[in-house]
């Protein structure tokens, strides 16, 4: 039995959008090498990455190394026999098959964490528009965002009643620093969707503000590395409990944001049908309606002259 076997080549090319250093980073990752190892493959020169492979798994791999960013191409793999048979016993030239099963490559599909484990974790930051932040972690960072945000405002609230100026200038700062925070903590979320941090700016946008929160905290994040990063780290314990109140008290604030709203349009509502009433009520009587509506006469009257009698 015989068939074309293939072989994966690179050339040094990036995909577009993707930095060479978040490329280099990813390349390390799946070879588990250090990235000044890995600069040596972007010289322009192409490089056999792999060989002996049948077109459905080259085809695997191509998309593996598309997600890590680099753009790799097939060829057919002449220098090795087409019988199957003899590949199975032949050493192919610095193969990552030769040292380690074919499920421990690292261009394996993915599967669940071995995945993670093969492309290694981005590092965790947050003051910082680069890397990437799954679902839980991002709940939770913003959980400890306004918990935070909360207690400074009460301070400055305090600082408020001994000075104005103070007070208020503590106030902007506080609402800047934040709405910054703010935004870091969203495009790492967008970008471990595969999005550009750009899009935070839906948020803006009447109605699609309203629903673009819900996609962030709902969708999950590409697998394994893609053109911002290798994946994130797993989600510690504090990353998960935290994640979960906050999930407990999202519908929790909503209800609560929703009732309030309701109860102040009620409360408007009423006040405005009372003055409405209060105007369309009929005078008593007549008397009262022209003394109301027309203005008092001069009592005032001239002394009578007692003289003449």
């Amino acid at each position: 039995m015989t068939e074309t076997l293939f072989k994966i080549m690179f050339a040094g090319k990036v995909r577009d959008g993707v930095e060479p250093e978040t490329a280099q980073a990813n390349l390390a990752g799946l070879f588990k090498s250090e990235t000044a190892a890995v600069q040596k493959l972007f010289n322009g020169e192409p490089v056999a990455l792999k060989r002996g492979l049948v077109r459905a798994e080259a085809e695997r791999y191509i998309d593996a190394l598309k997600n890590a960013g680099v753009e790799a191409y097939l060829e057919p793999d002449e220098a090795i026999s087409l019988n199957l048979d003899e590949v199975s016993t032949q050493a192919t030239p610095w193969s990552p098959a030769r040292q380690a099963p074919a499920d421990a490559s690292p261009y394996a599909p993915p599967k669940a964490q071995a995945v993670n484990e093969q492309y290694g974790h981005s590092t965790l930051k947050v003051f910082t528009t680069h890397g990437r932040i799954g679902r839980l972690r991002f709940l939770a960072w913003s959980m400890v965002q306004c918990v935070t945000l909360v207690a400074l405002m009460a301070l400055a609230l305090m600082v408020l009643n001994w000075s104005l100026v103070g007070g208020g200038l503590l106030i902007a700062v506080l609402v800047v620093v934040f709405m910054t925070i703010g935004v870091m903590i969203g495009v790492q979320r967008l970008h471990d969707l595969g999005w550009s941090g750009w899009l935070l700016l839906l948020n803006l946008v009447p109605f699609v503000g309203t629903l673009f929160p819900f996609l962030m905290m709902l969708l999950p994040g590409t697998r394994g590395p893609n053109q911002f990063g290798p994946p994130p780290p797993p989600n510690t314990r504090g990353v998960k409990v935290l994640g979960i109140i906050w999930i407990v008290m999202i519908p929790i604030i909503s209800v609560a944001s929703i009732y309030y709203s309701i109860g102040k349009l009620a409360q408007a509502e009423l006040a405005l049908q009372t003055d409405e009433y209060e105007q369309s009520l009929p005078y008593d009587d007549e008397e009262d309606k022209d003394s109301a509506l027309t203005a008092p006469e001069d009592v005032y009257q001239e002394p009578k002259d007692n003289s003449s009698q």
